[in-house]
């Protein structure tokens, strides 16, 4: 593979790798997401020039279209559950002795996680080698009447292509950042086989606002003859998807449930938790077995005849068969990781539940997660357990949708903060994004407070046998001297309510632990305070037998949460 490339790509004569660090912070002057949604709002009306400047940056660096054909893409697609579906995907082909490449977004705690190499993220070397060998060769080629450099994702997204190139991957499985129609990644033009995972609504300035039109949107990845496959849709999206289909000569089919692969043997078992996980795997394994089919990899398991009364009725798309599960399959499914993603950390007497949910739908399936994992546990003998619940949210999505379908979870406490993990990020490029302030994220904390206690009044007002919450809430923010915590409250309201605004997630989590978890110090004598919402929450949770944390509304927040719960993830 190395000799069909540019001789100063596959000489890897690019200058020498300087410290990650400085790549990193390099690239976050690229931009970071927020702008480039930005951008994809400007552009929207023309996506083939995006496509056009997209393929332009691709061929500044070394690389022409035709040289991705030779990655043996798995392109996937969705609104929920697609980079789960990847992670099932990738893991089940790793588990047949491939080389697998995984491209993703966003990343949790470090920016190296969006690309990796048999399941694990690219090392810092590797990360700077790559990083700089594609920015100098943007560099020397800049033009005056262009932008000299691609935005912040697609940077990353050339990069990951040079990498896994040069790497020389036998495959590569490329989740689609926005959309599909008019995402970066979409310049692939023959890959083996593409995915849809479950469709909702998300990125509506973007995407439209309806799931027909953004169903149109994730149909953009579809190719001439590339068999693709989705999960059960609703009727009017499913059919857009199939229209799609029709349009761009793509053969489409239905995943049948997961339930069709169990018939005749026991349970499959899940790395990832969560009865919606159970769609994501039904479609890793249709992407699995044809990309095996296509690419000519024997071993595969002979295909089980399905009756046809198991067609949907009324559905126009398709089902396609389910078939025997080989070794490999099974083992890929239980073996699969996919961090902040319905994960749960025991820390002591505090567990943490960790889920990047963001939307309406995948905040539901959140919560019948949260509600069976953490509230269906034995109880502590003393009856002694506070619940509380951790949340941001980010872009234009609705938070009020949100918060109420967590109401039910009953949390005796509610702690909104920003997603940055220190009030300063300056010593810490993984989590730095110049396109949101302090002021800005803790602004909207408080509306997400004001929500919350608006929710909380009408639950009340509802169900007169529902205890009124006896605790009040306020904006705790940095002090003007030894970084104390001083306390804003907020208007008067009529009904007090059990929820805090932290300015950054180490002192929200800090005041949540209280010092009962061994990785987080317990809250500084200079931030303490009078205020009885954080006074008194502080003495029941020093004192509960058990304390759940549930950390959701973005992926941002939770990678946030991971790299100060699990320090070992940023090293």
């Amino acid at each position: 593979m190395a000799e069909m490339l540019p001789a100063w790509v596959a000489d890897g004569t690019a200058e020498e790798a300087e410290p990650e660090g400085d790549a990193i912070r390099m690239l976050n002057t690229l931009q970071t997401n927020a702008s480039y949604l930005e951008q994809v709002k400007r552009e929207r009306g023309d996506p083939q020039a995006q496509l056009e400047a997209m393929q332009g940056f691709l061929e500044r660096s070394g690389l022409k279209v035709e040289d991705l054909d030779r990655l043996n893409i798995i392109h996937v697609t969705g609104t929920k559950g697609k980079g789960s579906a990847c992670a099932f995907t990738e893991c089940i082909l790793r588990n047949y002795g491939l080389k697998t490449g995984f491209y993703s977004s966003p990343h949790l705690v470090q920016v190296r996680e969006r690309i990796r190499i048999n399941g694990q993220p690219i090392s810092k070397d590797l990360f700077s080698k790559y990083f700089w060998l594609v920015y100098n060769r943007l560099e020397e080629t800049k033009d005056p009447a262009h932008a000299s450099m691609p935005a912040y994702f697609r940077f990353l997204t050339i990069m990951a292509f040079h990498v896994f190139l040069q790497e020389k991957v036998d495959l590569a499985v490329v989740e689609v950042g926005i959309g599909g129609t008019y995402d970066c990644t979409n310049i692939i033009r023959a890959p083996v086989v593409c995915g849809v995972s479950s469709l909702g609504i998300d990125h509506t300035s973007i995407l439209g606002d309806t799931m027909e039109k953004i169903a149109w949107q994730k149909g953009g990845i579809f190719k001439p003859g590339v068999p693709a496959f989705t999960v059960a849709q609703p009727e009017r999206p499913l059919e857009v998807l199939r229209e799609r289909a029709q349009e761009r000569k793509c053969p489409l089919y239905l995943c049948p449930e997961l339930d069709d692969f169990e018939e005749g043997c026991r349970a499959l078992e899940l790395g990832l938790a969560g009865a919606h996980q159970r769609s994501n795997a039904a479609l890793a394994l249709q992407l699995a077995r044809t990309w095996l089919q296509r690419c000519g990899c024997p071993g595969l398991g002979e295909l089980k005849e399905v009756p046809p009364s198991t067609e949907l009725l009324g559905r126009p798309v398709p089902l396609a068969p389910a078939f025997r599960l080989t070794d490999a399959m099974i083992q890929g499914l239980r073996d699969t990781e996919w961090l902040g993603r319905t994960q749960v950390l025991s820390h002591g007497p505090v567990t943490w539940y960790l889920d990047g949910a963001h939307t309406t739908s995948s905040i539901q399936a959140c919560v019948r997660w949260f509600r069976q994992t953490a509230l269906n546990q034995d109880k502590p003998h003393d009856g002694s357990e506070v619940r509380v619940l951790l949340f941001n949210a980010t872009g234009d999505r609705d938070t009020a949708a949100l918060l109420k379908l967590l109401v039910p979870c009953h949390f005796d406490y509610a702690v909104f903060c920003p997603n940055f993990t220190e009030v300063s990020v300056a010593n810490n490029a993984d989590q730095q994004n110049f396109n949101v302030t302090l002021e800005n994220a803790l602004t909207r904390c408080l509306e997400n407070q004001r929500t919350w206690t608006r929710l909380l009044e009408e639950k009340v007002g509802q169900d007169p046998w529902l205890p009124s919450p006896l605790r009040v809430g306020g904006l705790l923010q940095p002090a003007p001297t030894r970084g104390s915590l001083l306390l804003v409250p907020p208007a008067p309201r009529p009904l007090n309510s059990p929820a805090l605004v932290f300015p950054c997630l180490a002192q929200a989590l800090r005041w949540v632990a209280q010092g009962r978890d061994p990785q987080l110090a317990a809250p500084t004598a200079s931030g303490a305070h009078p205020h009885p919402a954080a006074s008194s929450g502080a003495v029941l949770l020093r004192e509960a037998a058990a304390v759940r944390v549930l950390v959701t509304g973005s992926l941002h927040l939770v990678g946030g949460a991971l790299r100060l719960l699990e320090p070992a993830l940023a090293q």
